[in-house]
């Protein structure tokens, strides 16, 4: 019988604000029954296991990002709307690195598509990403471009992986101008590259 109080909804809750205290890797069933003050059989009537709190987490965490991106791309386009995006991004990652965390991870391609996040996630993307009049199967290698220019900034970026004195933001500008320039001369399948 679920304990009163515990719902699906407090659990997820739980571990995301655990993942930003810890890292999403320490989030476990056991931590989560520590922080509510019950057994680990308590959360099982909430959450199947491990893989579940995790995806739920995904998803969840999935969703508060898009949406902060939504908010920040509304009503922009071109340049501006990818600034926006790529800004929205690096605050997320940067802001709750234990939920950003949990959005890399691998799931069910079924389970993602019935999820309305997700599904808003492809829809912003592809519409900015469209104003650059893209088409698939350019618009996939597109969005492949930006989510490992984001990711692989960021990560570097919270690691401390950037020594030299250049202002990290004036570079993570200039990386944004840099995708911009690229997305606008896009290579497009099938054409021959320009000749220089």
């Amino acid at each position: 019988m679920p304990r009163a109080g515990l719902t699906t909804d407090r659990v997820v809750a739980a571990a995301a604000e655990l993942a930003d205290e810890v890292g999403f890797e320490k989030v476990t069933v056991s931590a989560l029954a520590r922080h509510f003050g019950v057994k680990d059989a308590s959360l099982y009537a909430h959450v199947r296991g491990l893989q579940d709190l995790r995806t739920r987490l995904a998803l969840r965490s999935g969703g508060e990002l898009i949406d902060g991106i939504a908010d920040a791309v509304a009503g922009r386009a071109g340049k501006d709307a990818l600034a926006a995006f790529a800004d929205a991004y690096r605050e997320y990652a940067l802001s709750h690195p234990g939920r950003y965390a949990s959005t890399q991870i691998r799931i069910d391609q079924d389970l993602i598509a019935g999820t309305p996040a997700m599904r808003r996630t492809a829809e912003i993307t592809h519409g900015m990403l469209r104003a650059y009049g893209l088409e698939e199967p350019d618009l996939t290698d597109a969005v492949r471009l930006l989510r490992s220019t984001f990711h692989g900034y960021c990560a570097l970026e919270a690691g401390g992986g950037f020594g030299a004195p250049r202002d990290v933001r004036r570079s993570w500008e200039r990386v944004v101008e840099a995708l911009h320039v690229t997305l606008t001369h896009w290579p497009r399948e099938g054409q021959d590259p320009p000749r220089g």
